[in-house]
Protein backbone atom coordinates (compact mmCIF):
# COMPACT_ATOMS: atom_id res chain seq x y z
CA UNK A 1 0.00 0.00 0.00
CA UNK A 2 1.29 3.34 -1.17
CA UNK A 3 0.43 6.45 0.31
CA UNK A 4 3.36 8.67 -0.71
CA UNK A 5 5.61 9.34 -3.50
CA UNK A 6 6.54 10.40 -6.67
CA UNK A 7 4.89 8.80 -10.06
CA UNK A 8 5.25 9.02 -13.69
CA UNK A 9 1.65 9.24 -14.11
CA UNK A 10 1.17 8.78 -17.28
CA UNK A 11 3.22 5.65 -17.12
CA UNK A 12 1.34 4.61 -14.50
CA UNK A 13 -1.71 4.95 -16.44
CA UNK A 14 -0.76 3.23 -18.96
CA UNK A 15 0.69 0.66 -16.67
CA UNK A 16 -2.58 0.43 -15.03
CA UNK A 17 -4.74 0.46 -18.61
CA UNK A 18 -2.74 -3.02 -19.54
CA UNK A 19 -3.62 -4.86 -16.21
CA UNK A 20 -7.50 -3.67 -16.86
CA UNK A 21 -7.89 -3.79 -20.37
CA UNK A 22 -11.40 -2.12 -21.13
CA UNK A 23 -13.17 -5.58 -21.59
CA UNK A 24 -12.70 -5.81 -17.46
CA UNK A 25 -14.79 -2.65 -16.93
CA UNK A 26 -18.35 -3.17 -16.32
CA UNK A 27 -19.43 -3.83 -19.90
CA UNK A 28 -22.74 -1.73 -20.17
CA UNK A 29 -20.88 1.77 -19.30
CA UNK A 30 -18.06 0.74 -21.80
CA UNK A 31 -21.06 0.90 -24.58
CA UNK A 32 -22.71 3.99 -22.99
CA UNK A 33 -19.35 5.75 -22.64
CA UNK A 34 -18.00 4.87 -26.24
CA UNK A 35 -21.39 6.43 -27.86
CA UNK A 36 -21.44 9.93 -26.24
CA UNK A 37 -20.96 12.66 -27.99
CA UNK A 38 -17.30 14.12 -28.61
CA UNK A 39 -16.06 16.79 -26.81
CA UNK A 40 -18.39 16.38 -24.15
CA UNK A 41 -16.41 17.00 -20.61
CA UNK A 42 -16.56 14.28 -18.05
CA UNK A 43 -16.33 14.94 -14.40
CA UNK A 44 -14.34 12.79 -11.91
CA UNK A 45 -14.74 12.53 -7.61
CA UNK A 46 -10.98 12.28 -6.96
CA UNK A 47 -10.44 11.72 -3.44
CA UNK A 48 -7.26 10.39 -3.69
CA UNK A 49 -7.82 7.34 -2.65
CA UNK A 50 -7.07 4.03 -4.77
CA UNK A 51 -10.66 3.78 -6.43
CA UNK A 52 -11.05 7.08 -7.41
CA UNK A 53 -7.09 7.06 -8.23
CA UNK A 54 -7.46 4.32 -10.60
CA UNK A 55 -10.34 5.42 -12.07
CA UNK A 56 -8.63 8.45 -13.59
CA UNK A 57 -5.75 6.60 -14.53
CA UNK A 58 -8.33 4.31 -16.91
CA UNK A 59 -10.10 7.26 -18.17
CA UNK A 60 -7.52 8.57 -19.03
CA UNK A 61 -5.39 5.70 -20.66
CA UNK A 62 -8.67 3.93 -22.32
CA UNK A 63 -10.18 6.83 -23.47
CA UNK A 64 -7.10 9.60 -25.02
CA UNK A 65 -9.77 11.30 -26.67
CA UNK A 66 -11.50 12.59 -23.52
CA UNK A 67 -8.37 14.08 -21.81
CA UNK A 68 -8.70 17.49 -22.65
CA UNK A 69 -12.34 17.15 -21.46
CA UNK A 70 -11.37 15.66 -18.28
CA UNK A 71 -12.41 17.42 -14.64
CA UNK A 72 -11.16 15.92 -11.79
CA UNK A 73 -13.11 17.27 -8.14
CA UNK A 74 -12.12 17.20 -4.63
CA UNK A 75 -13.41 18.09 -1.72
CA UNK A 76 -11.43 18.31 1.37
CA UNK A 77 -13.91 18.00 4.40
CA UNK A 78 -11.55 19.28 6.94
CA UNK A 79 -12.63 16.32 9.33
CA UNK A 80 -9.02 15.18 9.67
CA UNK A 81 -6.98 17.92 9.75
CA UNK A 82 -3.18 17.72 8.13
CA UNK A 83 -4.36 14.36 6.26
CA UNK A 84 -7.06 16.26 4.87
CA UNK A 85 -4.64 18.90 3.56
CA UNK A 86 -2.14 16.19 2.35
CA UNK A 87 -4.95 14.99 0.11
CA UNK A 88 -5.76 17.71 -1.64
CA UNK A 89 -2.43 18.41 -2.36
CA UNK A 90 -1.81 14.84 -3.50
CA UNK A 91 -4.86 15.20 -5.99
CA UNK A 92 -3.31 18.04 -7.21
CA UNK A 93 0.17 16.71 -7.98
CA UNK A 94 -1.68 13.31 -9.67
CA UNK A 95 -4.10 16.08 -12.33
CA UNK A 96 -1.01 17.97 -12.89
CA UNK A 97 0.92 14.73 -13.59
CA UNK A 98 -1.50 13.80 -16.11
CA UNK A 99 -2.76 17.23 -17.03
CA UNK A 100 -5.99 17.15 -15.89
CA UNK A 101 -7.51 20.06 -14.83
CA UNK A 102 -8.66 20.09 -11.04
CA UNK A 103 -11.58 22.04 -9.31
CA UNK A 104 -11.05 21.93 -5.22
CA UNK A 105 -13.31 22.98 -2.65
CA UNK A 106 -13.46 23.01 1.02
CA UNK A 107 -15.94 22.38 3.43
CA UNK A 108 -16.63 25.92 4.79
CA UNK A 109 -18.88 23.90 7.74
CA UNK A 110 -16.73 21.20 8.98
CA UNK A 111 -16.86 20.31 12.44
CA UNK A 112 -15.68 17.24 14.26
CA UNK A 113 -18.26 14.79 14.34
CA UNK A 114 -20.06 15.15 11.46
CA UNK A 115 -22.07 12.21 9.89
CA UNK A 116 -21.39 10.46 7.15
CA UNK A 117 -24.71 11.17 5.35
CA UNK A 118 -23.64 15.19 6.10
CA UNK A 119 -19.80 14.85 4.98
CA UNK A 120 -21.31 13.27 2.19
CA UNK A 121 -24.18 15.06 0.94
CA UNK A 122 -21.49 18.51 0.87
CA UNK A 123 -19.42 16.83 -0.93
CA UNK A 124 -21.75 16.15 -3.86
CA UNK A 125 -23.61 19.67 -3.87
CA UNK A 126 -19.75 21.34 -4.38
CA UNK A 127 -19.53 19.09 -7.55
CA UNK A 128 -23.28 19.46 -8.84
CA UNK A 129 -22.31 23.13 -8.22
CA UNK A 130 -18.85 23.02 -10.64
CA UNK A 131 -20.44 20.39 -12.84
CA UNK A 132 -23.92 22.81 -12.96
CA UNK A 133 -21.29 25.93 -14.23
CA UNK A 134 -19.37 23.97 -16.39
CA UNK A 135 -23.07 22.32 -17.75
CA UNK A 136 -21.56 19.01 -17.10
CA UNK A 137 -23.79 16.47 -17.33
CA UNK A 138 -21.71 12.92 -17.08
CA UNK A 139 -19.84 12.30 -12.89
CA UNK A 140 -17.51 9.23 -12.92
CA UNK A 141 -17.37 7.59 -9.59
CA UNK A 142 -15.00 4.86 -8.37
CA UNK A 143 -17.53 2.27 -6.36
CA UNK A 144 -16.56 -1.35 -7.21
CA UNK A 145 -17.68 -4.89 -5.98
CA UNK A 146 -17.04 -4.12 -2.20
CA UNK A 147 -19.47 -0.78 -2.61
CA UNK A 148 -21.91 -3.02 -3.83
CA UNK A 149 -21.93 -5.39 -1.01
CA UNK A 150 -21.63 -3.01 1.95
CA UNK A 151 -24.43 -0.91 0.18
CA UNK A 152 -26.53 -4.17 -0.02
CA UNK A 153 -26.30 -4.93 3.50
CA UNK A 154 -27.01 -1.45 4.59
CA UNK A 155 -29.67 -1.15 2.86
CA UNK A 156 -31.33 -4.55 3.75
CA UNK A 157 -30.46 -3.23 7.81
CA UNK A 158 -33.52 -0.50 6.75
CA UNK A 159 -35.86 -2.55 4.88
CA UNK A 160 -35.52 -1.45 1.10
CA UNK A 161 -37.13 -2.61 -1.54
CA UNK A 162 -35.26 -3.90 -4.76
CA UNK A 163 -34.89 -0.65 -6.40
CA UNK A 164 -32.81 0.54 -3.48
CA UNK A 165 -30.86 -2.77 -3.49
CA UNK A 166 -30.22 -2.47 -6.86
CA UNK A 167 -27.43 0.70 -6.26
CA UNK A 168 -25.03 1.45 -7.12
CA UNK A 169 -26.03 1.30 -10.66
CA UNK A 170 -23.13 0.99 -13.13
CA UNK A 171 -25.46 4.39 -15.12
CA UNK A 172 -27.58 6.09 -12.96
CA UNK A 173 -29.42 9.53 -14.09
CA UNK A 174 -29.65 11.80 -11.69
CA UNK A 175 -31.99 15.45 -11.56
CA UNK A 176 -30.88 18.60 -12.46
CA UNK A 177 -29.03 20.64 -9.85
CA UNK A 178 -29.99 23.75 -8.48
CA UNK A 179 -28.82 26.13 -11.90
CA UNK A 180 -28.76 23.09 -14.34
CA UNK A 181 -31.34 22.83 -17.32
CA UNK A 182 -30.88 19.01 -17.49
CA UNK A 183 -30.38 16.21 -15.29
CA UNK A 184 -26.70 14.01 -16.19
CA UNK A 185 -25.86 11.07 -14.88
CA UNK A 186 -23.54 8.77 -12.45
CA UNK A 187 -21.31 6.32 -14.41
CA UNK A 188 -19.61 3.58 -12.41
CA UNK A 189 -17.18 1.49 -14.78
CA UNK A 190 -15.25 -0.36 -11.56
CA UNK A 191 -18.36 -2.58 -10.45
CA UNK A 192 -16.53 -5.45 -11.79
CA UNK A 193 -13.54 -5.03 -10.18
CA UNK A 194 -12.78 -5.93 -6.45
CA UNK A 195 -11.50 -3.43 -3.67
CA UNK A 196 -7.95 -5.63 -3.41
CA UNK A 197 -7.81 -5.81 -7.18
CA UNK A 198 -7.39 -2.49 -8.03
CA UNK A 199 -5.28 -1.80 -4.85
CA UNK A 200 -2.69 -4.66 -6.61
CA UNK A 201 -3.22 -2.63 -9.66
CA UNK A 202 -1.66 0.46 -8.50
CA UNK A 203 0.89 -1.50 -6.60
CA UNK A 204 1.78 -2.96 -10.36
CA UNK A 205 1.86 0.11 -11.62
CA UNK A 206 3.85 1.93 -9.32
CA UNK A 207 0.64 4.57 -9.06
CA UNK A 208 0.70 5.70 -5.05
CA UNK A 209 -2.76 6.55 -3.36
CA UNK A 210 -3.74 8.17 0.04
CA UNK A 211 -5.50 6.37 2.71
CA UNK A 212 -8.54 7.07 4.68
CA UNK A 213 -7.37 6.55 8.59
CA UNK A 214 -11.19 6.98 9.52
CA UNK A 215 -12.05 3.83 7.43
CA UNK A 216 -10.64 2.46 10.35
CA UNK A 217 -12.90 3.50 12.92
CA UNK A 218 -16.37 2.20 14.12
CA UNK A 219 -18.08 5.43 13.86
CA UNK A 220 -19.84 5.15 10.97
CA UNK A 221 -22.28 2.02 10.22
CA UNK A 222 -20.06 1.38 6.68
CA UNK A 223 -16.81 1.42 8.33
CA UNK A 224 -18.22 -1.05 10.69
CA UNK A 225 -19.47 -3.41 7.90
CA UNK A 226 -16.37 -2.70 6.06
CA UNK A 227 -13.80 -3.72 8.81
CA UNK A 228 -15.99 -6.21 10.90
CA UNK A 229 -18.50 -8.06 8.93
CA UNK A 230 -18.00 -8.31 5.14
CA UNK A 231 -14.31 -10.06 5.80
CA UNK A 232 -15.96 -12.39 7.89
CA UNK A 233 -18.58 -12.83 5.76
CA UNK A 234 -16.51 -13.54 2.88
CA UNK A 235 -14.35 -16.40 4.97
CA UNK A 236 -18.03 -17.97 5.62
CA UNK A 237 -18.87 -18.05 2.09
CA UNK A 238 -15.67 -19.86 0.84
CA UNK A 239 -16.87 -18.80 -2.41
CA UNK A 240 -16.73 -15.02 -4.10
CA UNK A 241 -19.54 -13.42 -1.87
CA UNK A 242 -18.36 -9.82 -3.59
CA UNK A 243 -18.82 -10.94 -6.86
CA UNK A 244 -22.28 -12.96 -5.81
CA UNK A 245 -23.82 -9.82 -4.88
CA UNK A 246 -22.32 -7.83 -7.67
CA UNK A 247 -24.11 -10.28 -10.20
CA UNK A 248 -27.93 -10.30 -7.37
CA UNK A 249 -27.23 -6.49 -7.82
CA UNK A 250 -27.11 -6.86 -11.75
CA UNK A 251 -30.49 -9.36 -11.80
CA UNK A 252 -32.23 -7.06 -9.06
CA UNK A 253 -31.49 -3.76 -11.49
CA UNK A 254 -32.99 -6.01 -14.25
CA UNK A 255 -35.88 -6.77 -12.13
CA UNK A 256 -36.33 -2.85 -11.18
CA UNK A 257 -36.39 -2.17 -15.20
CA UNK A 258 -39.05 -4.50 -15.16
CA UNK A 259 -41.45 -3.48 -12.97
CA UNK A 260 -40.59 0.55 -14.17
CA UNK A 261 -41.94 -0.59 -17.73
CA UNK A 262 -44.69 -2.52 -16.69
CA UNK A 263 -46.01 1.00 -14.52
CA UNK A 264 -45.29 2.93 -17.73
CA UNK A 265 -47.18 0.75 -20.08
CA UNK A 266 -50.16 1.46 -17.41
CA UNK A 267 -49.94 4.79 -17.42
CA UNK A 268 -51.50 5.18 -14.27
CA UNK A 269 -50.58 9.04 -13.56
CA UNK A 270 -53.05 11.39 -15.34
CA UNK A 271 -52.30 15.06 -16.59
CA UNK A 272 -54.38 16.44 -13.53
CA UNK A 273 -52.03 14.98 -11.06
CA UNK A 274 -54.53 12.07 -10.21
CA UNK A 275 -53.39 8.67 -9.76
CA UNK A 276 -55.73 6.20 -12.10
CA UNK A 277 -56.38 3.21 -8.95
CA UNK A 278 -58.67 1.86 -11.20
CA UNK A 279 -56.16 1.26 -14.04
CA UNK A 280 -54.35 -1.13 -11.09
CA UNK A 281 -56.98 -3.04 -9.95
CA UNK A 282 -56.00 -6.95 -9.89
CA UNK A 283 -52.33 -5.64 -10.54
CA UNK A 284 -49.60 -6.87 -8.67
CA UNK A 285 -48.59 -5.35 -5.38
CA UNK A 286 -45.17 -4.29 -6.21
CA UNK A 287 -46.75 -2.19 -9.97
CA UNK A 288 -49.21 -0.39 -7.19
CA UNK A 289 -46.83 0.26 -4.60
CA UNK A 290 -44.10 2.09 -7.17
CA UNK A 291 -47.56 4.12 -9.20
CA UNK A 292 -48.08 5.08 -5.88
CA UNK A 293 -44.50 6.37 -5.39
CA UNK A 294 -44.39 8.34 -8.00
CA UNK A 295 -47.38 10.04 -7.22
CA UNK A 296 -46.48 11.04 -3.65
CA UNK A 297 -43.09 12.33 -5.37
CA UNK A 298 -45.21 14.82 -7.56
CA UNK A 299 -47.03 15.84 -4.45
CA UNK A 300 -45.11 19.05 -3.45
CA UNK A 301 -47.38 20.11 -0.82
CA UNK A 302 -47.13 16.76 0.43
CA UNK A 303 -45.78 16.09 3.92
CA UNK A 304 -43.28 12.94 5.17
CA UNK A 305 -45.52 9.77 5.24
CA UNK A 306 -44.39 6.84 7.69
CA UNK A 307 -44.44 3.50 6.71
CA UNK A 308 -47.37 2.63 8.15
CA UNK A 309 -49.21 5.56 6.81
CA UNK A 310 -47.95 4.69 3.24
CA UNK A 311 -48.87 0.81 3.71
CA UNK A 312 -52.50 1.76 4.30
CA UNK A 313 -52.30 4.30 1.12
CA UNK A 314 -51.37 1.40 -0.29
CA UNK A 315 -54.17 -0.60 0.80
CA UNK A 316 -56.65 1.68 0.04
CA UNK A 317 -54.82 2.13 -3.40
CA UNK A 318 -55.34 -1.61 -3.96
CA UNK A 319 -58.94 -1.77 -3.17
CA UNK A 320 -60.48 1.64 -4.94
CA UNK A 321 -62.79 2.16 -2.44
CA UNK A 322 -63.44 5.57 -2.18
CA UNK A 323 -61.11 6.40 0.85
CA UNK A 324 -59.39 9.83 2.84
CA UNK A 325 -55.97 9.49 4.43
CA UNK A 326 -54.04 12.31 6.26
CA UNK A 327 -50.70 13.72 4.38
CA UNK A 328 -49.67 15.57 6.92
CA UNK A 329 -50.61 19.20 8.26
CA UNK A 330 -51.17 20.69 4.61
CA UNK A 331 -54.05 17.84 2.94
CA UNK A 332 -55.00 14.59 2.54
CA UNK A 333 -55.08 11.63 -0.04
CA UNK A 334 -58.23 10.97 -1.36
CA UNK A 335 -59.55 8.66 -3.47
CA UNK A 336 -62.84 8.99 -5.47
CA UNK A 337 -64.70 7.73 -8.60
CA UNK A 338 -61.39 5.50 -9.53
CA UNK A 339 -58.83 8.56 -8.74
CA UNK A 340 -56.40 9.45 -5.99
CA UNK A 341 -55.87 13.05 -5.66
CA UNK A 342 -54.25 15.44 -3.56
CA UNK A 343 -56.84 17.77 -1.20
CA UNK A 344 -55.03 20.43 -0.25
CA UNK A 345 -57.50 22.06 1.92
CA UNK A 346 -57.41 21.85 5.57
CA UNK A 347 -60.10 20.00 7.02
CA UNK A 348 -61.03 18.86 10.78
CA UNK A 349 -62.69 15.65 10.49
CA UNK A 350 -60.38 12.35 10.96
CA UNK A 351 -58.68 10.73 8.14
CA UNK A 352 -59.72 7.29 7.98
Amino acid sequence: MKKRGRARWPAAADRAAALVPKGRLHPGVVEWADARPAREPWGVALSGGADSVALLLLLWAHWPARRPDLVAFHFDHRLRGRESTADARFCARLCKGLGVRLVSGRWAAARRGAGEAGARDARFRFIERGMAARRMRVLWLGHQQDDIAETILMRLARGSGGAGLAAPRPIHPFSPARGARRGGFHVRPLLTLKKRELSGVLRAAGAPWREDSSNAAGSHFRNRLRRDVIPRWVRSAERDALGGAALSRELLEEDDQALEAWVDALDPLGEDGSLHVARLAGRPRAVVRRSLHRWLLLQKGAGELSRQGFDLLLRAAERGSPARHSLGSHGFAVIRGGRLRFDSRRRTATSH
